[in-house]
């Protein structure tokens, strides 16, 4: 297994931004890069689209706009700070971004002994072949167990687009689920859920897991329930 420490830089800043607003900001970023963007910010490419984990992720934090960026990402936003000086343009609105902080940490992310508990915010797990499964689903231990088994490969996605390989079986349990909500992503209406889990796998603040991770879904974050 890769012991390497996997480096986690947030970015936060001190203007307000909305949820429904996270892809106005992404796309006001890389206008504001312009031709100097960097393929981890878009994850396009001249052939099409890259499919891989995310590194660049946008972000509301505590209804602030805020940026994460995982392994590499951590190294290509130097290049934004540069433009921090010029105004972006979220929807009809014009603003300056005022950086609050930069919080670097970071993390090994492996299979442990212990438990470690999470929130999970505007999760989704589901995309048009298995929310028909589970919509068909009666039983809600079945469902539970269902979105277990998802929120499983996301972990292991996660793990995976950082090259990271577990040895040990990942476990999970989903702890807490509040009433689903929809949101809108690429013109689709998905269903988010809001959770809480625990795994035995040490998972780093504020990384996405999920659906539509760049643009602020599936948020996880460390809590002390353990």
């Amino acid at each position: 297994m890769n012991q390497t420490k996997t480096k986690v830089l947030l970015v936060r800043f001190a203007n307000q931004l909305k949820i429904i607003e996270i892809p106005y900001f992404r796309g006001a970023v890389l206008t504001a890069l312009g031709n100097q963007k960097d393929l981890l910010f878009h994850n396009h490419t001249e052939d099409g689209f890259r499919y891989a984990y995310p590194l660049i992720q946008y972000k509301s934090i505590q209804s602030k706009a805020a940026i994460v960026c995982i392994g590499e990402g951590t190294e290509s936003i130097g290049n934004f700070f540069t433009h921090l000086h010029e105004p972006i343009k979220i929807g009809t609105r014009e603003m300056l971004l005022e950086l609050e902080n930069i919080k670097s940490s970071s993390s090994l992310i492996q299979v442990w002994d212990a438990k470690f508990s999470y929130s999970l915010r505007k999760w989704l797990p589901l995309n048009q072949v298995n929310r028909d499964k589970y919509e068909f689903m009666n039983d809600l231990r079945e469902r539970v167990l269902f979105l277990e088994r998802i929120l499983t490969g996301n972990i292991l996605s996660f793990a995976k687009g950082l090259g990271i390989h577990f040895e040990k079986q990942i476990d999970c349990g989903i702890t807490q689920m509040q009433e689903k909500g929809v949101m809108r992503y690429k013109n689709i209406n998905f269903e988010t859920f809001d959770i809480k889990f625990w795994s035995n796998v040490s998972l780093p603040n504020y990384i996405g897991l999920g659906k539509g991770v760049s643009h602020g879904f599936g948020t996880c974050v460390l809590i002390n329930d353990f």
